[in-house]
């Protein structure tokens, strides 16, 4: 018997309540799965393939997990056909606007323990596929005057100006600080350099009465308090 190819159906032959955008009128945006938002991002897939099946193939390689999907840089995205330059843009942005408003809904204005700091700056860093290096900066009644991104590095680590980030202190009239910078491999044991950086920072302080309060290690598996720890 003779076998015909099988001819792909595309999304615009689909029922309506199928098809991502008119489901999302019909049921809202949370009757769709996750591949039928990003298919409403990119807009179209290709000639073998729907844009549907096209960001089901994409969520399978990072294990279905946006977390890890986040992680991926442009050139990564451009890898799969269908994606160039517009597409993968369009990903990112939507990718990093969910990563805001995620750091949006936690923001305590007083430390009072080492997790209120991890939710301060979870959102903004466990995450990342590079190491940043922030401080907080707090009065002397342990209220967050501001946030700043001291250095940007790469996946090993961070150059931090110690300089700068005292100038900073001086300029907001902050009485403590709180080190925190991220691991992107997961493992939230203290390097020698982290260590010593610490040390570092702390005996600077010390001269400006400027105390550094902890310093904390954050990644996708929690994090690390160098004053829960007893290792300030």
């Amino acid at each position: 018997m003779q076998e015909f190819p099988h001819k792909k159906i595309s999304i615009k032959e689909w029922a309506d309540d199928d098809k991502p955008r008119e489901k999302m009128m019909l049921k809202g945006q949370a009757a769709l799965s996750d591949a039928e938002l990003l298919a409403i991002l990119i807009g179209s897939g290709t000639r073998d393939e729907s844009a549907v099946d096209l960001c089901k193939r994409i969520l399978q390689t990072v294990n279905h997990n946006l977390n890890e999907l986040s992680k991926l840089s442009l050139s990564k995205l451009k890898q799969f056909k269908g994606i160039g330059d517009a597409k993968a843009i369009t990903i990112i942005a939507a990718l990093e606007l969910g990563r805001r408003r995620k750091a949006e809904n936690i923001q305590p204005t007083k430390i009072q323990s080492s997790r209120d700091v991890y939710e301060h700056m979870a959102s903004a860093m466990e995450d990342l596929p590079h190491e940043e290096f922030w401080i907080v900066f707090l009065n002397n009644s342990n209220k967050i005057i501001k946030t700043t991104q001291l250095s940007k590095g790469g996946l090993t680590a961070t150059v931090v100006d110690v300089r700068m980030l005292f100038h900073t202190a001086l300029d907001c009239l902050a009485t403590g600080v709180i080190l925190v910078h991220n691991h992107p491999s997961g493992n939230l044991t203290p390097s020698r350099e982290d260590k010593n950086i610490t040390n570092k920072i702390k005996e600077a302080g010390k001269v400006l009465d400027i105390l550094l309060l902890d310093h904390l290690i954050i990644s996708q598996n929690g994090y690390l308090s160098f004053a829960d720890e007893g290792i300030l």
